[in-house]
């Protein structure tokens, strides 16, 4: 039987070229806003590292304000798509180094910025991540968090987890945003600032993404037509499956 991260490696080392293409990752206000945070703090001889780089969207959006950032992935498919994505774009202050957001092979306060976008629902570990997180960051340094949001409702937050695992067996869990400031403050991270957008699910691509198969397509299909309606609404269920979720953004300060 597979540990977690087995499955991890499984589900995305064959679909690396999908996500380097996926207009989800590939775009988005998330993406653009977090240029302009980096834009506003980090000077161009600073270091970052990109926490589960997946395709390495956020490492190639920040690299041309830093000086190095560093692309930590559990999967070597996902390493080798960002290794040729940067080399493609002249980017060679990118380097890739394999390895968990749990356990992290790096000295305490070595990076003055550290990141992640779109991997932290896929952490089995989520508060020994964050503690990581804040080893590595450098006193009076900043970390930048973006992940889909779990609801605050627990009935629609059920279906939404629900979906998303039957779509992607990797899946652990999208958190609220209550969670994620519970859990941040916890550490000792300040929330600087915090910012929301719907993210539209195009549901054919989705779940081809993913290569999710038929019977697990159907029964994702099956629970949004099951919904009640104050679910279908709030997750703005379309006819053909597709959907919205909220992303989330938390840019955040360490300890001096």
């Amino acid at each position: 039987m597979r540990t977690h991260e087995q499955t991890v490696q499984q589900q995305f080392d064959p679909r690396a070229e999908a996500y380097l293409d996926s207009a989800v990752h590939s775009g988005g206000p998330d993406l653009e806003y977090a240029k302009v945070l980096v834009q506003r703090t980090a000077a161009r001889t600073d270091q970052a590292l990109d926490i589960g780089c997946g395709a390495g969207h956020l490492a190639f959006a920040l690299a041309p304000y830093l000086g190095r950032v560093v692309a930590l992935d559990p999967s070597p498919g996902m390493l080798a798509t960002v290794s040729s994505g940067a080399a493609q774009r002249g980017l060679r202050q990118i380097e890739v180094r394999q390895g968990s957001a749990e356990s992290m092979p790096f000295p305490d306060g070595l990076f003055p910025l550290v990141c992640t976008r779109y991997s932290a629902h896929h952490w089995t570990r989520l508060e020994a991540a964050i503690r990581e997180i804040r080893r590595v960051l450098a006193p009076g340094g900043h970390a930048l968090l973006i992940d889909a949001l779990g609801a605050e409702d627990a009935l629609t937050d059920t279906y939404l987890q629900s979906t998303e695992l039957l779509r992607d067996v990797s899946h652990v869990r999208n958190r609220s945003r209550s969670e994620w400031r519970s859990l941040l403050h916890s550490v000792g991270l300040e929330e600087v600032e915090h910012r929301e957008w719907p993210t539209r699910l195009e549901f054919s691509s989705w779940v081809a993404r993913m290569r999710t198969p038929a019977d697990r397509v159907a029964a994702i299909r099956t629970l949004q037509e099951a919904a009640p309606r104050e679910v279908r609404e709030a997750l703005a269920i379309e006819p053909d499956g597709s959907f919205i979720l909220r992303t989330g953004l938390f840019w955040l300060r360490g300890a001096t």
